[in-house]
């Protein structure tokens, strides 16, 4: 993309987050009112009113997803897609709050944009590595490694790929693709010495209210929904999944392997299946819902 262009793109964004920020947040009797009416008659000044309010959401989200190299307003696009979805199936009767069922379908949309746009050619087609192309920037910063041109030590990346079950050579040449993606976002927006960079036009990274008392809610409805899928899966995987995901001194793979008597692998494979289970069935709860 040229600078003019850059530029260009850059000042429709900031636009359109002005734009959105214009719309009134939703009071929860308001948001009963209108989600319960768009629900029992389909109105659609209510399903309006419901998405206008939470457009400001989407942009926070899709934000979070800028350093995969893809231009924002594309993001953006998918996430309202995601919030339109939503607002067609939300329940109102379920006792959930709508910010906090829109934002599954909002990042669900943008996550699956982002898969097709780098193709499964490149990131893999495993669950594993679908699951390192979306963590791997949030296992770095807690490892202290805060920009894509820092590299990986051999020990960081032994800790990532055990993390998520892949390999080294995978956590490697993800980082390498990532990284890339984090570059093009500090690029100058001109020639001049103190031109801003691309990253600087994002909205403020500092949470509102709002923001806060949906990020908990969520954290409760997800805390309930994997105490209903947990108790779905046999003894040795819960057991193998509490020692080695839920614990601060989780054990090994090869600790485990001594305990149960048999291979690094096993144990390895015993875990990727539990987890599978727990994500499928989370899936059928909020199908349901």
């Amino acid at each position: 993309m040229s600078k003019k262009n850059l530029s260009k793109s850059s000042s429709s964004l900031l636009h359109y987050i002005h734009e959105v920020q214009k719309f009134p947040l939703l009071t929860l009797e308001e948001e009963k009112l209108y989600a319960t009416r768009f629900a029992e008659t389909g109105d659609k000044e209510a399903a309006k009113m419901l998405i206008q309010s939470h457009l400001r959401l989407v942009v926070k989200m899709a934000s979070k997803y800028r350093r995969y190299g893809l231009p924002v307003t594309d993001l953006i696009a998918e996430g309202n897609l995601g919030l339109i979805h939503a607002t067609k199936k939300f329940d109102p009767y379920k006792g959930f709050r709508f910010s906090t069922y829109a934002m599954w379908w909002i990042r669900a949309f943008i996550q699956d944009y982002i898969l097709r746009s780098w193709s499964l050619v490149k990131i893999g087609t495993t669950s594993a590595q679908k699951k390192l192309f979306f963590n791997l920037h949030k296992i770095k910063k807690k490892l202290g490694v805060y920009s894509g041109n820092n590299a990986l030590a051999p020990s960081q990346i032994e800790h990532v790929a055990e993390t998520l079950g892949v390999s080294k050579d995978e956590v490697v040449a993800m980082d390498s693709r990532l990284s890339q993606g984090d570059s093009s976002l500090n690029r100058p927006l001109n020639d001049e010495a103190d031109s801003i960079e691309l990253v600087d036009l994002m909205i403020s990274k500092d949470e509102s209210q709002e923001e806060i008392a949906i990020k908990n809610q969520e954290k409760l409805l997800q805390e309930s929904l994997f105490k209903k899928a947990f108790e779905k899966l046999n003894d040795r995987e819960k057991d193998i999944l509490f020692k080695r995901q839920m614990t601060e001194d989780s054990m090994t793979l090869e600790e485990l392997s001594q305990i149960y008597k048999v291979s690094r692998e096993r144990i390895r494979q015993i875990e990727e299946a539990a987890i599978k289970k727990i994500r499928k069935e989370i899936a059928e709860i909020l199908k349901s819902r």
